[in-house]
């Protein structure tokens, strides 16, 4: 059974949130630029980055991530455009939701192979079941759940929705 625990306008309040929460941290930096995996990472980020626009004037990149979610390797990470363009940039990785952290960590590792000057990461949900050494540093709902549901974040006619099941 599907249950809804987000409808559009909590999630539009919980990116607000976020994109203020992301301005406190990073007010005194010219440029940051948001990798986002792709699917719902990438709206995320969108939706975000238009938020971030509305209160300041930083330059906001926004560069998508692919990779396997099934079978992600360090190999399989591609990142359009390059990532020699965003050397010594603060970095914001999103995703739609953190659950053992897997897939946030192979996107991040070619981020690694370049010199940057922070890497951050914003999730919409945060399950709290690490396999990998991966934390939030910017968390739309921290969502207690048992290993064996789901959660699940899918938009419909433009609007983002947040299922538990």
């Amino acid at each position: 059974m599907k249950t809804q625990i987000l409808d559009h306008q909590q999630v539009q309040k919980i990116l607000r949130r976020m994109a203020y929460q992301i301005y406190e941290r990073n007010f005194d930096k010219k440029e940051i630029v948001f990798a986002a995996i792709t699917g719902q990472g990438v709206e995320i980020a969108k939706r975000i980055k238009e938020e971030l626009e509305q209160i300041t004037k930083i330059k906001i990149s926004l560069v998508e991530i692919e990779i396997s979610k099934d079978k992600p390797s360090f190999d399989s990470a591609k990142i359009s455009p390059s990532i020699k363009a965003f050397q010594n940039k603060t970095i914001i990785m999103f995703d739609d939701v953190l659950n053992t952290g897997r897939t946030l960590i192979y996107g991040m590792h070619p981020f690694l192979q370049e010199p940057c000057q922070s890497l951050q990461i914003a999730v919409l949900v945060d399950r709290n079941h690490k396999s990998f050494p991966v934390a939030a540093d910017f968390i739309g709902l921290s969502l207690q759940t048992t290993l064996q549901e789901h959660v699940s974040v899918t938009m419909k006619a433009g609007k983002i929705l947040v299922y538990l099941s």
